[in-house]
């Protein structure tokens, strides 16, 4: 009994003490000192209450526009916007700060923090990508500005998986013309695909599917046109080999190259009288 009563006073002594804080915090957040709320947000920031701090910072920004600690107040702000998730404020924060201290110290992880603000918001790959390719055009300028920053090769990779990301969406994109059985759209767009991309990992994918594409086509052929589509689909499954022995796909492939034989004998073989 006695634990008990220890545990529930520990815990009221807590709560008390939440309470009062929370009710300073509140006053400070309604006081009109705004010194106070300067100090307070940056004591927050320090200690990584960004929520806090933000809210602290929202109301004194425009109240220390053109004064020396604008600039703190400024990055402080976007910084804190982007700590607690909000990246779309981040990234405009962030870009109102490099606009404004174009000579600051903090200009380079400013623009860092401002492409990376847009990776954060860049969505699933099935999904609109314009805040991927922001992403990527941001990365692209802070690595050719920065080419020795701290920060460039977080920033390559990034540019790589969003790369991969943009990529994904145009051959699933293409893929999807097969699906639907639209082999001539398929073919196309495949092929535009590997010309676009041409270092891209999808590009096996691309060539196996560019394939079963072309095998619909030409085994559905009519007889003065399948030996020559068919013919075309051996120099396509070799090319397929040539660049990926050890491809996933061989299993299928080989099935569908033993058919493309089989038929093209019947072409060899003379008719009977």
């Amino acid at each position: 009994m006695i634990y008990f009563n220890y545990k529930f006073s520990s815990v009221l002594i807590c709560l008390i003490l939440l309470i009062f804080g929370c009710s300073d915090y509140q006053k400070l957040l309604n006081s009109d000192d705004m010194i106070s709320k300067y100090r307070s947000a940056e004591t927050y920031y320090n200690e990584g209450e960004y929520r806090k701090a933000n809210r602290l910072l929202v109301q004194i920004a425009p109240k220390y526009r053109g004064k020396p600690q604008a600039e703190r107040v400024l990055f402080f702000l976007a910084d804190s916007y982007y700590n607690t998730k909000s990246y779309l404020l981040s990234a405009f924060e962030f870009e109102k700060f490099i606009k404004s201290y174009p000579k600051s110290d903090r200009k380079q992880y400013a623009s860092f923090l401002e492409a990376k603000s847009y990776y954060q918001l860049s969505p699933e790959y099935s999904l609109d990508q314009d805040d991927t390719k922001k992403a990527l055009s941001k990365l692209q300028v802070f690595i050719n500005k920065y080419p020795e920053s701290e920060y460039i090769q977080e920033a390559n990779i990034l540019v790589v998986e969003l790369q991969t990301k943009l990529e994904k969406k145009d051959f699933e994109v293409s893929k999807q013309y097969f699906t639907i059985r639209d082999y001539k759209s398929a073919i196309k767009s495949l092929d535009n695909f590997i010309s676009d991309y041409p270092g891209t990992s999808f590009r096996e994918g691309a060539m196996y599917f560019e394939f079963l594409s072309f095998y619909e086509i030409a085994i559905n052929s009519v007889i003065d046109k399948q030996k020559e589509r068919l013919n075309e689909l051996l120099v396509l499954y070799d090319k397929i080999f040539r660049y990926y022995p050890e491809t996933i796909y061989s299993e299928n492939l080989n099935i569908k190259h033993r058919n493309i034989n089989n038929i093209l004998e019947t072409f060899q073989t003379p008719l009977t009288k």
